[in-house]
């Protein structure tokens, strides 16, 4: 497999600016998500790698083998990329089988060993291959699209939000059956997807889009913890911002004193907390606050609470067996440095 090198790609449709200067390195054998909300170009950028559109402006390689620039550009068919759309597009008329061969030379289609090696790399049984993909669960179906799209040895795969049309408990073990498979493919990846959720948990490289820009790129815990800027912050998980005044390593808030990461310039500013960060305690040290509404999911809830004597609202995560009851008084602490971006005009969120 080989890595892929995108510089300065463009992309417009008539007034629209689809893409604007895109720039990208997916290093070989790793899988990285293009992480946005509908209509920021994540699915502009799919297409002008997989051949299916030219671009305006920019150039996209393979490895050293330069596939795209606004003049000249090779084929799909001769980029040898692997390609996974939202519903599979599995032939309906076809057996398991002959869906996931369909583009290997006849020879390997006909010694069926190719054929068990990707049914055992997706974690599909022998006897599947042998049935119809409407006689397969939807995950299931995906599972086939990624051996499929695997199978002939494809320099990248691309992956368009695969797993959006599957219900929330098959979506996550079919994302990390194929995010297995990939790996032990040492395929090079592109998973699309506008679930913050998929993004964090599957990828080893995450680029948030937005408006056509990637606007930051890095590993996932380094996105979620340490976020460009608090529309990014707010995007990849839910997020507590307050206005802050920094000295030296800390920051006085609404929650009190706060730590601050290295490099947090001193003056007014706007601090990031995570819903985890925030500890609730029955009494002692910490801001009193008043527990408003408690969700639950069972793993975890959502508390929302009125910092004492008069605001901001702010919304912690606890586990599912440490639930404050609503209307009860709680003091709160900040585990863990808080990230800070300069001052903005406005008031806490979460």
């Amino acid at each position: 497999m080989t890595g892929l090198t995108i510089r300065g790609l463009t992309k417009n449709f008539g007034a629209v600016a689809a893409l604007a200067g895109v720039d990208l390195d997916v290093p070989a054998r790793s899988l990285t998500a293009i992480l946005g909300p509908s209509g920021c170009g994540k699915t502009t950028l799919l297409r002008l790698v997989a051949g299916f559109t030219t671009p305006d402006a920019g150039t996209i390689r393979f490895g050293d083998r330069l596939v795209s620039e606004p003049h000249t550009a090779v084929p799909p068919q001769r980029r040898r990329i692997g390609y996974v759309p939202q519903e599979g597009a599995l032939f309906p008329h076809l057996r398991v089988a002959d869906n996931i061969t369909f583009a290997l030379p006849r020879a390997a289609r006909r010694s069926r060993d190719r054929l068990a090696e990707l049914l055992d790399l997706v974690e599909l049984d022998a006897s599947t291959a042998d049935r119809y993909p409407h006689e397969l669960s939807g995950g299931q179906q995906q599972r086939v699209a990624l051996a499929r799209a695997l199978a002939p040895d494809p320099s990248i795969v691309l992956l368009d939000e695969p797993f959006s049309s599957l219900d929330a408990n098959l979506r996550l073990s079919t994302g990390r059956t194929v995010a297995q498979a990939l790996h032990a493919a040492g395929a090079t990846a592109i998973l699309v997807t506008h679930d913050q959720d998929e993004a964090l948990s599957l990828a080893d490289q995450v680029a948030v889009m937005r408006a056509g820009h990637l606007v930051q790129v890095g590993p996932p815990g380094t996105v979620y913890a340490t976020p460009a800027d608090p529309a990014v912050a707010r995007f990849v998980g839910d997020a507590v911002l307050l206005p802050a005044v920094i000295t030296g390593r800390t920051a006085r808030c609404a929650l009190g004193t706060v730590t601050v990461r290295d490099g947090s310039a001193d003056g007014r500013a706007q601090v990031l907390i995570r819903p985890e960060q925030i500890e609730i305690l029955d009494g002692g040290p910490g801001v009193p606050a008043t527990v408003g509404a408690v969700t639950y999911f069972g793993h975890d809830a959502t508390v929302t609470m009125t910092l004492q004597p008069d605001g901001p609202d702010i919304t912690a995560r606890v586990t599912g067996t440490r639930t404050p009851h609503p209307g009860s008084s709680v003091h709160l602490t900040v585990n863990g440095p808080a990230t800070a971006f300069p001052a903005l005009a406005s008031t806490a969120s979460s």
